[in-house]
């Protein structure tokens, strides 16, 4: 195809300026052609026919002087810097016509495939005013966008013919994790943590940082009793202890081959990346130290350890548009690099696939080493295909073959889980909609009892 060809199919797909016909004109016109061949059994001449077609045409063009010119026309988009994947944002775009004539228009934004939209959007503009237009948008995939084209076109007063403008106006747009989760937690994390049964407690043995003095109730800890305020006070007290802060914790995030595992929403990684976000909120809140790494055959990111809420940021613009590699993920060579960068004693909280890591026979060498000096947690999101092969009732033989093959597979599983458990490794799975709150659950549970 010609680069002139392009250019005109373009025009026709909202990709180009220029000025097209519009349904209304190519219908007048296939009538009069109509009307004209029935006048032509009247020995109608076929030059005064087509005289009159050309008349008809030309006298369209008339029209076009009664639309707004497209030096008068002009365009902005206002969009967030940052939205998040799969919630819905509202973008704005001004036009404005600074002539005298009203336009009925249709518009399309540049917006990336990867989100969904709906256009064109339409909408009619009077002589010599502003028009706001906002539509909603959904990112289904993080990264970083360009926007750089808006597509206009409107009619002329009759709506015979269209013309199609076509704006430069380049934006930036960061797609990042779906926060939800995240601020579900920091409004009421003892509601996030309790419905999966774990609360947020304080240290009832005397051990961890010192908090404060308050009246004894029953169940306390009988040797937290303060005798020399209950003397004072001619009632009993006693200390209350809080877990202590400023300890480490290591993310680690799994981006080979298994995390690409497509879920209800979005895959693995997708789920993984915000249950980390999560983590670290609920961490660094706490006073904790937390530094994240990503890795699949080698290391894509590693963030330092660092303090207070602001370090989330910090995390957040590193790990947002981490992708899924199509590769195996190598666990030795990451352990290994781990064990380089992080000396101090560390909760190392590993999101990956279980049932791949455990067949890694290297991976445990390292881990030996490790949880001399670090306490190991593993996440991962249960397989729902293979639950519901396991629970489906064998009506037929393909069925019952089926079943069994996924029976056999959750074994081996749990054996391998168990070996590696019986060296002091912990593993678990999660469902899907509940892997953040399982993560900060257990993290909690480890801080509480003073496990690093």
């Amino acid at each position: 195809m010609t680069k002139s060809l392009k250019n005109l199919w373009d025009r026709f797909l909202f990709l180009d300026k220029g000025i097209l016909p519009t349904k209304r004109l190519i219908l007048v016109l296939l009538l009069l052609s109509i009307g004209f061949l029935v006048l032509s059994s009247f020995e109608l001449s076929w030059g005064l026919i087509i005289g009159l077609n050309l008349f008809v045409l030309f006298g369209s063009l008339v029209d076009l002087f009664f639309s707004p010119r497209k030096k008068y026309l002009s365009a902005n988009r206002k969009l967030p810097s940052e939205v998040e994947r799969g919630l819905p944002t509202l973008i704005e775009v001004e036009i404005s016509n600074n002539s005298t004539f009203g336009l009925s228009y249709r518009l399309v934004d540049g917006i990336p495939d990867s989100f969904t939209k709906s256009f064109p959007i339409k909408g009619n503009i009077s002589g010599k005013t502003t028009s706001r237009i906002t539509y909603q948008i959904e990112a289904m995939e993080r990264g970083d966008y360009q926007i750089n084209k808006l597509y206009l076109r409107y009619k002329s007063l009759l709506g015979l013919w269209e013309k199609q403008l076509t704006f430069t106006i380049e934006d930036h747009v960061k797609v990042i994790p779906d926060l939800s989760e995240t601020r579900q937690y920091l409004e009421n994390a003892q509601k996030f943590l309790l419905y999966e049964g774990v609360k947020i407690r304080k240290q009832q043995t005397g051990t961890g940082e010192f908090s404060k003095i308050r009246s004894y109730v029953v169940g306390d800890d009988p040797r937290t009793i303060n005798w020399r305020q209950t003397a004072k006070l001619h009632e009993v007290m006693t200390n209350e202890y809080e877990p202590e802060h400023g300890k480490y914790i290591t993310v680690l995030l799994d981006c080979g081959r298994m995390m690409g595992a497509e879920l209800e929403k979005g895959n693995r990684l997708e789920r993984a990346i915000e249950s980390a976000i999560t983590v670290a909120t609920a961490a660094l809140q706490n006073g904790d130290y937390v530094s994240m790494l990503a890795f699949s055959t080698d290391v894509k990111v590693f963030v330092p350890a660092g303090k207070g809420i602001t370090h989330l940021q910090t995390i957040l613009q590193a790990i947002y548009n981490l992708k899924v590699d199509a590769v195996e993920s190598n666990y030795g060579a990451v352990l290994s690099y781990l064990e380089t960068v992080q000396k101090k004693r560390s909760l190392l909280l590993m999101f990956s696939d279980v049932q791949t890591f455990v067949r890694e026979e290297s991976a445990l060498v390292y881990l030996r080493k490790l949880r001399k000096r670090h306490y190991f947690l593993m996440i991962g999101v249960e397989d729902e295909t293979l639950n519901q092969r396991i629970n489906e009732k064998p009506t037929t033989i393909q069925k019952a073959m089926l079943k069994s093959m996924a029976q056999q597979q959750m074994l081996v599983k749990k054996r391998e889980k168990q070996k590696w458990e019986n060296q002091g490794l912990m593993m678990i799975e999660a469902k899907e909609d509940k892997l953040a709150v399982t993560a900060v659950s257990y993290y909690i549970d480890i801080m509480n009892r003073n496990l690093l």
